[in-house]
């Protein structure tokens, strides 16, 4: 009978590697949490964060990481040790899930803080170039937007007016309405409103994927679609 080596140093970090690369490869939401985490590092280099600030971001993108990394982890040991519907076991992934949910509200709300005033500034000095423009810019965006829409999908020949195809009517029509909501947002709530805007247009973008209407393609390009057609719009008619 041979008796096991225990583990060398190199072995340890070629383990913890391994269990890196393998999240990775299989959960979706880690290779999600892992892109917006270099978009926001890279993000923090372009508007010339403090020391401080990228610390409190480095901080809260860890700590979303380790909390996505452990409630893998926890899953993984709860199906290995039961196989039938337990549900204590349900109320442990929850749990796991929760915590997640906890250090990703905690991250949005660093990255908020941080970058709030340093976008806000960015971005009125182009917005505030433009005049405050008439509701009725935005219906005709709206109207615009929609237009397209249809007209793609009456080209491709994939969908109907508010269901499948190319690109997504819904996502289309929310990023749209997140670009006429920042050009209409006065000056001292523009990066909020514009915020928040932005959020409910990625839910609805979000939900069209998930409900298996349309793919990750067709949203984007229906989200390309909506905002380049009401930035277009306000350009040009202000």
């Amino acid at each position: 009978m041979t008796m096991r080596r225990a583990p060398t140093l190199l072995d340890s970090f070629n383990f913890a590697f391994e269990g890196i690369i393998h999240v990775l490869r299989t959960q979706r939401n880690l290779r999600i949490h892992f892109a917006v985490a270099v978009s926001v590092l890279i993000f923090a280099l372009i508007v010339n964060v403090t020391k401080m600030e990228l610390i409190a971001l480095l901080i809260s993108v860890t700590f979303v990481l380790i909390a996505e990394m452990l409630n893998t982890a926890v899953e993984a040991a709860i199906d290995i040790a039961t196989t039938s519907f337990d549900p204590m076991a349900k109320l442990a992934k929850d749990i796991a899930a929760g915590a997640v949910l906890i250090a990703a509200i905690n991250a949005i709300a660093v990255g908020y803080i941080v970058f709030s005033s340093k976008v806000a500034d960015r971005s009125s000095n182009l917005l505030d170039r433009l005049r405050h423009e008439p509701s009725e810019l935005t219906l005709v965006a709206l109207v615009l937007t929609i237009i397209v829409v249809i007209a793609t999908k009456a080209y491709t020949g994939r969908g109907t007016p508010l269901r499948g195809g190319v690109p997504s009517g819904h996502a289309a029509v929310a990023f749209a309405g997140w670009m006429a909501a920042t050009y209409a947002a006065g000056d001292s709530h523009r990066f909020l409103v514009s915020s928040i805007a932005l959020i409910m247009a990625i839910l609805v973008a979000q939900t069209r994927v998930e409900s298996g209407v349309h793919s990750a393609l067709e949203v984007t390009y229906g989200a390309l679609v909506g905002a380049l057609a009401t930035l277009v719009v306000f350009q040009v008619f202000s």
